[in-house]
């Protein structure tokens, strides 16, 4: 569905016309044969000559040290070859402090732990030794052998309990923002006429990618090969030469595919170091693919969240103070902070405004990102309570937030670089027949099932930022792109190739990419939705360069008009390439200081991927069972690149986020700190029994200030998700949940059952 774009301003001048039409079409993912024959190769499964394998002791207590750790039987085992422990291990760099300038992004350390070079203890799970055997069956079997005393030291784990007694502000930086105010909202809230003010609760999440975190190390002198399952190469690199106190040239990350990583696969975790530290120990290449509970027990997921979320408005729903305070949690040895409040911020129009997030250190391990960190949670709060505004207002909850649409930025008044919301639900409204809707809660039935039709407004904030690039065009037609980005799923060569197919004016079959090397021109990370836009912006500019000089030589050779190649060739070349970036210190100065410039200068404007999600819910009236019958997203994400990609993206997304409402919670011991959903025995993910069909559509409207008029669009599908699903059980049930996720009692217990 396509809608008519206002005219942009003089200023916005970052959107490229391709010029063969191979941009916007649904092509076929180019690694699809690779993948579906089984030819493509994963971390774990690259073979070298004596490669041997390795696996992980993890402590049982929260917090403590070690004061014995008997390795005699494990040693003794057939076998094995090594088992490493703080005692014997060699010493390691510990990880650097964070600096998001010389990083480029947030820092990669999973913890700032320094593994098996310490007796010391900081969560439940925390990897203490390594044993390293000629197969993956010994290595496993005598790590079960290995035996640890603790002298344990208090610990505190309980989010809940200390999210009421011990949260403190958080602090802001480059790219998140503590807190913000605009007005006086809790005066205007006191006085408004009509309020709501609610309070809501989310549980730690765990990615579980389909390839768990794998890793093989191989040391040749001072020089480090890693195949590993990262979401970002150059930052990896860079950490473990620091680790391994070797150059940075001296390590090379390999990548080429990776199995899913939603932000679980972008930090370095213990496996990577240790699997290096072995392989150096035992002069020998080493493999370390870790188990389903090692995973989850060394990987950093989503923290736990608490939610106020206030809104006043007038008696015709204007809104006149918005209010969210968040409390999320870190761990005491690293974590990542949740933007839970930043859709608060942005999404509706309000003379006062008040957001603050605040953070508890815990002893558990370190949480990190998890697809659409901080949207998936804010906007389950904020759109929920818009809701429950409506239904107190008696307002249509699409009427309501279409009242509350913000001309400029709510917070600073910026301009929307575009927004389209407005369009987006009015489209997305008649497509899924939102007038059929009866507006009471329990008024639509069918048979045993009681229907529920929900809406929620998803949001996700845009960024960019920089990448290296090498385009060549050859004499024989054929064109290589060159860059260390990322494949994860989501069809980034694919995409990559049609924009330069189209900047170039050639066959997309001509083009070949290649990535997930850091011996390519440094990539960026494949977060916060930034790839796509981030690799375009400099595949344009170096295809722009190309197309000069190529001009430049068709005037010389007289083949104005005629293919690249046939210019080449009568120009006697072999080729001609252009490059974006350098890897020289100098050029690294020179990324650094386009990054500021580049996120300063989107800084004027306000951008973000945003959407409609609509969903219909079937609660059974005796058991509470709830079923997603129908869904369908309407996006406003700028550009289309594949249509086939994006849907897919969009729709994993939205599976996520069903899982985020319907099923998944890790689970923490309060006693002991241990993760007691480690596998997926007990966290339960989505299956295909649980989906419906979901119907994605889009506004494909360029945003003039971004390359080609893209937007990112990885991570809005699972925004607003959990809210539409929450919506739709209310109207279903007339039962209000506001702590994630919707389980069977949930719906049912006790005093709150479903009303009868």
């Amino acid at each position: 569905m396509t809608t008519t774009a206002q005219p942009a301003s003089n200023d916005r001048t970052e959107n490229h016309e391709g010029t063969s039409g191979v941009v916007g079409r649904p092509l076929d993912r180019v690694d699809g044969m690779a993948k579906t024959t089984g030819a493509a190769r994963f971390a774990a499964e690259f073979g070298y000559a004596g490669l041997t394998h390795a696996a992980l002791v993890h402590a049982t207590v929260a917090r403590g040290r070690i004061t014995e750790i008997d390795t005699t039987a494990a040693d003794a085992l057939p076998g094995v070859i090594a088992v490493l422990t703080h005692r014997n291990a060699p010493k390691l760099r510990p990880p650097r402090r964070p600096n998001i300038i010389r990083d480029l992004g947030p820092d990669v350390s999973g913890t700032n732990v320094n593994y098996l070079n310490t007796d010391e203890v900081h969560w439940d799970g925390q990897p203490i030794a390594v044993v390293v055997a000629e197969t993956s069956a010994a290595a496993q079997e005598a790590a079960g052998l290995v035996r640890v005393v603790y002298a344990q030291l208090p610990f505190t784990v309980d989010f809940a309990v200390e999210a009421t007694t011990h949260a403190k502000p958080a602090k802001g930086d480059l790219t998140f923002r503590g807190g913000a105010k605009k007005g006086k909202a809790e005066a205007a809230l006191a006085a408004a006429a009509v309020s709501v003010d609610r309070h809501f609760t989310t549980p730690p999440l765990q990615q579980n990618a389909i390839e768990p975190h794998a890793t093989i190390a191989v040391w040749e002198g001072d020089r480090l090969t890693l195949h590993d399952t990262t979401q970002s190469i150059r930052a990896m690199r860079a950490h473990i030469a620091w680790r391994f106190a070797v150059p940075v040239t001296n390590v090379r990350v390999v990548s080429p595919f990776v199995g899913g990583g939603f932000g679980g696969k972008f930090g370095v975790w213990p496996g990577t170091v240790l699997a290096a530290l072995a392989a150096r120990s035992v002069g020998r290449p080493v493999r370390l693919a870790l188990t389903r509970q090692a995973v989850n027990r060394t990987v950093g997921g989503r923290t736990a969240s608490t939610n106020r979320v206030a809104l006043g408005a007038d008696i015709d729903g204007k809104l006149t103070a918005i209010v969210h305070t968040s409390v999320t949690r870190l761990g005491r040895v690293g974590g990542t902070l949740e933007q839970t409040t930043a859709p608060a911020r942005h999404l509706y129009r309000t003379p006062n405004l008040l957001t603050q997030q605040n953070v508890v250190e815990l002893d558990l391990l370190a949480n990190s990102w998890l697809r659409a960190p901080g949207e998936a949670i804010g906007t389950f709060a904020l759109e929920s309570a818009m809701d429950e505004l409506a239904y107190e207002l008696g307002i249509d909850p699409i009427e309501l937030r279409m009242r509350n649409e913000p001309d400029t930025d709510p917070l600073d008044g910026k301009r929307f670089s575009q927004r389209m919301l407005r369009e987006a639900f009015a489209v997305g409204a008649e497509r899924f027949g939102w007038s059929e809707r009866t507006p009471e809660p329990r008024s639509m039935r069918d048979g045993r099932w009681l229907v529920g039709i929900g809406v929620a407004t998803a949001f996700h904030s845009a960024l960019r930022m920089t990448a290296n690039v090498t385009v060549r065009v050859a004499a024989d037609g054929s064109v290589v792109v060159r860059c260390g980005f990322h494949e994860m799923g989501m069809g980034g060569a694919t995409a990559q190739a049609q924009i330069a197919a189209d900047a170039l004016g050639v066959a997309f079959e001509a083009v070949k990419v290649e990535y997930g090397d850091s011996n390519l021109p440094r990539g960026p990370m494949a977060g916060q939705s930034n790839q796509t836009a981030t690799v375009a912006t400099s595949v344009l500019a170096a295809c722009d360069e190309l197309n000069q000089k190529l001009h430049t030589l068709a005037r010389r050779t007289s083949t104005v008009g005629e293919t690249p190649a046939a210019t080449l060739a009568a120009a006697g070349r072999p080729y001609i390439e252009a490059s974006v970036g350098s890897d020289t210190r100098l050029g690294k100065v020179a990324g650094q200081a386009k990054f500021l410039s580049t996120f300063l200068r989107d800084q004027r404007w306000s951008k973000a991927a945003r959407g409609a999600q609509f969903c219909e819910v079937r609660v059974d009236a005796d058991t509470g069972e709830v079923r997603i019958s129908r869904w369908l997203g309407m996006f406003d994400v700028g550009r289309i690149i594949n249509p086939k990609t994006a849907a897919s993206q969009l729709r994993g997304a939205i599976v996520m986020g069903i899982g985020m409402a319907l099923s998944e919670q890790t689970l923490v011991d309060p006693r002991n700190g241990r993760t007691m959903s480690a596998g997926l025995d007990s966290y339960y993910v989505p299956v295909q029994a649980d989906i419906p069909p979901i119907d994605v559509a889009w506004l494909d409207e360029p945003d003039k200030t971004m390359p080609l008029g893209l937007v990112g669009l990885g991570e809005v599908g699972m925004t607003g998700v959990a809210a539409a699903i929450a919506n739709a059980v209310f109207h279903a049930t007339g039962k209000r949940i506001r702590d994630l996720p919707i389980t069977l009692d949930a719906v049912v217990d006790g005093e709150t059952a479903i009303p009868r």
